[in-house]
């Protein structure tokens, strides 16, 4: 299939998955092949955000997941909230953790991506690595265990480029099954869906001022993650001895 023969069906059940709301934020679980926000042909209104708005009409966003990709997503629920979730996101505040099953199996455990990413403007909304161009991209990643097909990682994106996860798990070698854009026809042909799914989202509440965590179980996994601080530790414990800043990711 190519991207001119797409159909967009997002699914009607569940409708709007809740995983918490208060006057500041709402955190759904976003299913697979639900647009994070309205496409720009009428047929793609239908959206993460348009079915909260419909419950929480002042509901704004301030990340995205692929359309492809499950999991977490937030949202802010006035101006303030947004402006502070914001600067979180563009500060590589937030701690991200994402679980994808490979087609293939890495040749190392554990490692870092680091490689520019720039959209393949011809091809768009594909991207491609451009060492000269990109935006510089940073992905941690761990072997989990062996699953149908390949193997199940772990994912920590330090960076939020658009396809990130999905660029550089095929840059690895081992596309991410289900990838209708990054994965060869036998990784499609597989599974019924993107194997991606965003599990863990920590950030600072912009109320509270404490960090709070929201999970989501993985819908193609029966692994069940350790707690997001011990992961996102030894993530950072790899960058340290890459001698890689985070800082110097930040735009």
């Amino acid at each position: 299939m190519t991207l001119r023969d797409f159909v967009y069906r997002p699914p009607a059940r569940p409708y709007l998955p809740l995983l918490y709301v208060d006057d500041h934020i709402v955190v759904i679980n976003k299913p697979s092949g639900l647009l994070s926000v309205p496409g720009k042909e009428k047929a793609h209104l239908d959206s993460a955000w348009y079915r909260a708005s419909r419950v929480f009409p002042s509901v704004s966003v301030v990340h995205r997941l692929d359309m492809a990709t499950s999991g977490v997503l937030v949202l802010a629920r006035n101006k303030a909230a947004h402006k502070h979730l914001s600067y979180q996101f563009a500060n590589r505040i937030t701690h991200k953790r994402y679980y994808a099953r490979l087609f293939g199996e890495p040749d190392a455990d554990k490692g870092i991506m680091n490689i520019p990413l720039i959209v393949d403007y011809p091809n768009r909304p594909l991207q491609k690595v451009d060492w000269e161009n990109g935006k510089p991209s940073l992905t941690c990643y761990k072997v989990i265990q062996p699953e149908p097909f390949g193997m199940l990682v772990e994912l920590h994106p330090i960076t939020g480029r658009s396809h990130q996860l999905r660029v550089h798990m095929r840059e690895l070698g081992t596309p991410i099954l289900g990838d209708r854009l990054y994965s060869p026809v036998e990784s499609v042909k597989a599974v019924t869906r993107l194997q991606l799914h965003a599990q863990t989202i920590n950030f600072v509440h912009p109320l509270t001022g404490k960090r709070i965590s929201f999970s989501a179980p993985i819908p193609f996994s029966q692994y069940s993650p350790l707690c997001l601080k011990e992961t996102y530790t030894e993530a950072k414990e790899m960058l340290i001895q890459h001698d890689i800043e985070i800082s110097d990711f930040i735009e």
